[in-house]
């Protein structure tokens, strides 16, 4: 050992009564102890499927780009502020979606992200006026930048509004007339 060590650091042990810890009745009474903590109050649980009904099901996408080829197409267009919807009857005898969103059209991934979100849900919310068009088509929405700059309420008015003009074209074709919807 070297001098300072000698000088300067005890070599004697401390007495047990000293270092030890007990456990009294009344002592540290701030801090609970692990075993004795109460258990966590926990949320109550989410039922799952109640949420379902706000989803939409894989057989309600149009997910595969030979799809989405297709409907570009054949299918029909309607342009708006916010979107451009096009149509082709659908094969699967349910109303499907399929959206767009390019990096050159909308921007960075958080806008293309939200337009996605938001015409995902205008499609949800419109699936009453959906439902009364006696054709089954595939919808895919082609996202705006115009989309990044409102709420939910604008595009789902013009959602809504192009689902009349369908409604009017579908009703057109049925009697066999080649009037061009605008």
């Amino acid at each position: 050992m070297s001098n300072y060590a000698k000088e300067n650091i005890s070599t004697k042990q401390p007495s047990a009564s000293q270092e030890t810890r007990l456990p009294r009745a009344n002592g540290d009474q701030k801090r609970a102890r692990g075993i004795e903590t109460p258990p966590r109050e926990r949320t109550q649980k989410i039922n799952g499927s109640s949420l379902l009904d706000f989803s939409l099901p894989k057989s309600a996408r149009v997910r595969k780009p030979s799809e989405f080829r297709r409907v570009y197409a054949e299918g029909k267009r309607f342009e708006g502020r916010f979107m451009t919807v096009f149509i082709a009857p659908s094969a699967a005898g349910v109303q499907r979606l399929g959206i767009t969103a390019s990096k050159k059209a909308v921007g960075n991934a958080v806008q293309r992200n939200r337009t996605k979100r938001l015409l995902r849900e205008t499609f949800r919310l419109s699936r009453a006026e959906l439902n009364e068009l006696e054709t089954k088509f595939d919808w895919v929405l082609n996202a705006r930048r115009s989309l990044l700059t409102v709420k939910l309420e604008k595009p789902l008015e013009e959602f809504r509004q192009i689902v009349g003009k369908v409604k009017i074209f579908e009703s057109i074709t049925k009697t066999g007339e080649n009037d061009v919807i605008k």
